[in-house]
């Protein structure tokens, strides 16, 4: 399932012959921008986001450091900070550049990891603090491993040497999110992702386009905590699990970071990762149909947990009409 972009050649010389090395070869997972739009919104969200290093932001594009360089000049983005958040403002929801590996660890079981499932959700507390979200990480179903989002365990797809093309997330207007895929089978699946002030709504959707039911469609969504500061400790001694919701508390104890999908399967985390998962399952679907499932994100600065898990249970997100989009 790794992508293989194509970009520009380098050359090695092997002796007197000189022969092509492909960025590709260097950086398996690398994504070229198409133009010099998409150039400046990802050294953006590199940059002013994300706080890549030069090095992070050649791996998620493949380009040799000396043009990463010249373009942050022309665009003026080593003299910009990142854009302070107002109260009022929605959260700072920006799709994953890839390039740097979300996971502190249990790296063999996510090896080249692809961006277009991923997103991060930036603390309201600490611009520099985010949680990647991957959505789907993968799907299950009567038919086996039907979906990941990365290489580990083999996949129906991997099984029958099939490579998935890459996608991207749409960029709406309106601040939203949007991804869609349809596998070679003929199910298709996709995600939406709606920022607001207080948190973020999401809804994941699938639908049969096979010719026989689909059934034992588990879904696992991840919350990964690598750069969450005062997050990243690889136990769950920091975390509460009770179905659909999944939390993880700070050091200090007093920030939350919180994630629920419902209908949920099971709430829990890893470990080594370390992640919260909330993981939802998407009642059986006949061929042609569609199922949907309807997924919460959200910090909170407090001790009392309880209170506001009461509180965003009693919101109605399981029921909430989703923004269409721009």
């Amino acid at each position: 399932m790794l992508w293989i972009c194509r970009v520009a050649v380098f050359s090695l010389i092997l002796g007197s012959v000189a022969v092509p090395v492909r960025a590709e070869d260097t950086f398996p997972n690398a994504r070229q921008p198409s133009d010099d739009v998409e150039l400046k919104y990802w050294l953006e969200n590199m940059s002013l986001y994300h706080h890549y290093t030069l090095d992070e932001m050649q791996r998620a594009t493949g380009l040799p450091k000396s043009e990463i360089k010249a373009a942050l000049k022309r665009f003026e983005l080593q003299e910009r900070l990142t854009p302070e958040r107002k109260p009022g403002d929605v959260l700072t929801v920006k799709p994953y550049p890839g390039g740097r590996h979300p996971r502190i660890g249990f790296l063999e079981g996510a090896i080249d990891p692809q961006r277009e499932t991923k997103i991060s959700v930036f603390a309201p507390w600490d611009p520099a603090s985010y949680v990647v979200l991957d959505l789907p990480e993968a799907i299950w179903s009567n038919l086996g491993l039907t979906y990941l989002a990365h290489t580990h365990v083999p996949t129906i797809w991997t099984k029958q040497n099939l490579e998935l093309d890459p996608l991207e997330w749409s960029r709406h207007q309106n601040g939203n999110l949007s991804l869609s895929r349809t596998l070679p089978n003929g199910i298709a699946f996709g995600t939406q992702v709606v920022p607001r002030t207080d948190s973020v709504l999401m809804e994941m959707w699938l639908k049969n386009g096979t010719d026989k039911p689909l059934s034992k469609l588990r879904v696992q969504n991840c919350a990964m905590l690598k750069k969450m500061d005062g997050f990243t400790q690889q136990d769950n001694e920091n975390k509460l699990f009770r179905a659909p919701y999944a939390a993880c508390r700070s050091v200090k104890g007093d920030h939350w970071v919180i994630m629920a999908w419902t209908p949920c399967f099971k709430a829990w985390g890893n470990t080594k990762c370390p992640c919260l998962h909330s993981d939802p399952i998407f009642p059986d679907c006949p061929p042609g149909e569609t199922r949907r499932v309807r997924g919460w994100f959200s910090f909170y600065t407090g001790t009392d947990i309880e209170g506001e898990l009461k509180r965003i249970d009693a919101s109605g997100w399981q029921t909430a009409s989703l923004k269409q989009q721009d």
